[in-house]
């Protein structure tokens, strides 16, 4: 459970960027040169699928590599512990601080119907935990996870699984953003009952399939989504940022798999834009 909540957090954090320069339609990507031994791989992942089987070419890249990097280190026995101590509101808050006595109402109809729980349950978490909570009724098939489907082929490779980001981190990204405005995201998808959000996933997951970098990035820079509009640069931005002295730092110890989502790789302030301008050729592996 705890690596299927860390998966719905991810989720939410992916989902975010701006539109930019255009690069291969590819979610599989070699990283070379600036003092690399050996090459390193970058792999956009999709957090939450109907489909999650690793193409040949990614299996390829994880022959050559001899750890795994994710956005989180799913595999840290702690995670649990930390995540739920993040996802309250401050003490003596609730939601009904924030939202009126209808949207109350909306909200709560869409968690019983959806998760079987009311809302007077969970009237003290943050709404990122709420929103997360309701991920998995996006798909019409049973979830699965890249991110999973990877920890369980490192597993058996019998390598390491680290992380760019601590889980203090994460949530720290969703203190950053007023709460006012995660509400409203939240009581949008209540009030139609998560039409939109489904069918807007449907296509995402259209485009992953298609590789479509570019086109995932056009398509998540949506108004309809508070949050996505108003927080670009704490979502998606800062984080790319932070991570490219993790990502060098780690190749050169030794070679590696980084699976990140595929929101993050494309664009001016994208990793692979990112990486290019720290030092490393990096280019699309189209087989």
């Amino acid at each position: 459970m705890k690596r299927i909540l860390s998966v719905f957090v991810a989720t939410l954090l992916s989902v975010f960027s701006v539109n930019a320069q255009k690069l291969e339609n590819s979610t599989l990507w070699k990283i070379e040169g600036n003092g690399l031994e050996k090459p390193s791989y970058l792999f956009g992942t999709i957090h939450m699928t109907c489909d999650a089987t690793i193409e040949n070419d990614v299996k390829k890249a994880l022959d050559e590599t001899t750890q795994i990097v994710l956005e989180l280190d799913m595999d840290d026995p702690t995670m649990q512990t930390k995540m739920m101590s993040g996802i309250y509101l401050p003490k003596g808050e609730n939601i009904r601080d924030y939202i009126t006595e209808e949207e109350y109402k909306t909200i709560d109809s869409l968690l019983t119907n959806h998760l079987g729980m009311p809302l007077k349950l969970m009237e003290n978490m943050k709404p990122f935990f709420l929103s997360t909570s309701l991920y998995p009724k996006l798909l019409d098939c049973p979830m699965q996870s890249f991110e999973l489907e990877l920890m369980r082929i490192a597993k058996e490779q019998k390598e390491d699984i680290k992380g760019l980001e601590t889980m203090e981190e994460q949530l720290e990204v969703f203190d950053n953003i007023p709460l006012k405005d995660q509400y409203a995201d939240l009581i949008r998808m209540a009030e139609d009952n998560l039409e939109y959000d489904k069918t807007n996933f449907a296509k995402m997951l259209k485009v992953y399939k298609d590789e479509n970098i570019n086109e995932m990035l056009a398509m998540m820079d949506d108004e309809n989504n508070t949050t996505v509009a108003e927080h670009q640069d704490v979502l998606l931005d800062q984080r790319n940022e932070n991570w490219i002295s993790k990502i060098s730092e780690f190749a050169k110890e030794q070679p590696t798999l980084f699976g990140v989502g595929a929101g993050h790789l494309a664009g001016e302030k994208g990793v692979i834009n990112l990486l290019r301008k720290a030092g490393f050729t990096v280019t699309a592996v189209l087989e």
